[in-house]
């Protein structure tokens, strides 16, 4: 019998103890254990075949546990997921997203990475809850961004990388490395510490970025797979490159003027473009000149030739026909240009007049013209 329902002892009524007055419950009192098992049997013993604990009902209470224990093995894999099955704690097998079933547990469990999820890890900066704004603020971490260059100047330097769990390297992820994050993140920043150190200031501050990108991307790929990490880097972006704060004015001057000499070159080289065609152009075109003036005169040359050895040839048959031929046709050519002038030498004569072509000088007529309309013009 419990101690608390004995009606008195030794130390009077109630519940006493040898020092006095017992605790007094504050409350609801608590349920009496022994009356919740009390309650559970008899609710059994109900629904059992026979209502006692019978072979038959220990089989099906049996058969119960194990139908709920092999069920028990189902689970679901979301969509950026994979599920690692483990069987007694070695890697077994790896699911897709979707329902799926393992033995139950303890035989196989699962573990269930995010695999397909595309991560980020900032190196030289951080977020940080800013509850005057009811937002987040970005804060520079200079032990993180400030990197010594080659040339040996410093330069502030913040980045992004973009990883992820490679798809066939699961197991790799879950059980090689204790913490990837931090892994990943102390190979980005040694990795960029590296290539930087390599480089000079002034190609990092103008047009060297894409190949910083892509050199510590490699550089981080070959250690994590060194490592067996099971990582896959997708993407490095640097965000800001900058000199410390103290001699930014003065870096940013030297850009402008190298943007500056940069844009008089390229003005340069299109005048250079722009001239050096149109001279080219124009010479070409006084060349084809020059070589069709010259077709020309050969052409012409070869022709009075060829006229000057027909007359020669028709010359030599009849020397006096020909010879009276070219005179006639050279004084033709000579006096059809010049002014004619007419003597006429009789006692009766007028002396010098000019020759007047009357057959110049009356229009001819036209087939539009009326039969009547007299002809102009008229002897002198």
């Amino acid at each position: 019998m419990p101690w608390k329902n004995q009606g008195g002892g030794p130390w009077g009524q109630g519940p006493k103890g040898p020092w006095g007055q017992g605790p007094q419950p504050v409350g609801p009192r608590p349920p009496d254990l022994e009356d919740l098992l009390r309650r559970g049997q008899d609710k059994l013993q109900q629904i059992l075949p026979g209502g006692h604990f019978s072979g038959m009902g220990i089989a099906l209470i049996l058969v119960a546990a194990l139908a709920i224990w092999g069920l028990s093995g189902f689970f679901r894999v979301q969509s950026e997921e994979l599920g690692v099955v483990l069987r007694f704690g070695k890697h077994v097998r790896t699911v897709q997203p979707g329902l799926n079933y393992h033995l139950p547990y303890p035989i196989e469990t699962v573990l269930l990475p995010k695999a397909l999820r595309v991560s980020t890890i900032s190196i030289g900066m951080t977020l940080l809850e800013d509850p005057a704004r009811r937002g987040r603020t970005m804060r520079d971490v200079p032990e993180e961004s400030l990197m010594l260059t080659g040339d040996e100047n410093i330069v502030d330097v913040d980045f992004t990388v973009l990883w992820r769990i490679k798809a066939d390297g699961v197991g790799n992820y879950l059980f090689n490395i204790q913490n990837p994050e931090g892994t990943v993140k102390a190979v980005a920043e040694s990795a960029m510490r590296e290539v930087i150190g390599r480089s000079e200031i002034q190609p990092i501050l103008t047009g060297a970025r894409t190949q910083v990108e892509n050199t510590v991307q490699e550089l981080m790929q070959k250690t994590l797979d060194s490592y067996g990490s099971g990582v896959q880097i997708a993407q490095v972006q640097m965000q800001k490159v900058d000199p410390p704060q103290q001699v930014i004015d003065a870096f940013r001057d030297v850009q402008a003027a190298q943007a500056d000499a940069q844009r008089a070159q390229n003005e340069a080289q299109g005048y250079a473009n722009r001239v050096v065609p149109e001279a080219r152009g124009r010479a070409a075109q006084i060349l084809q000149v020059a070589e069709g003036y010259k077709e020309q005169a050969v052409a012409e040359a070869k022709g009075q030739s060829a006229r000057f050895d027909k007359v020669y040839e028709e010359y030599k048959k009849a020397p006096d026909v020909t010879r009276q031929r070219i005179y006639l046709e050279t004084m033709e050519r000579i006096l059809g240009s010049s002014e004619k002038l007419v003597y006429d030498g009789g006692p009766s004569g007028q002396g010098v007049v000019p020759f007047l072509p009357l057959n110049e000088l009356t229009p001819r007529r036209t087939p539009q013209a009326p039969a009547t309309q007299p002809q102009q013009g008229g002897n002198r």
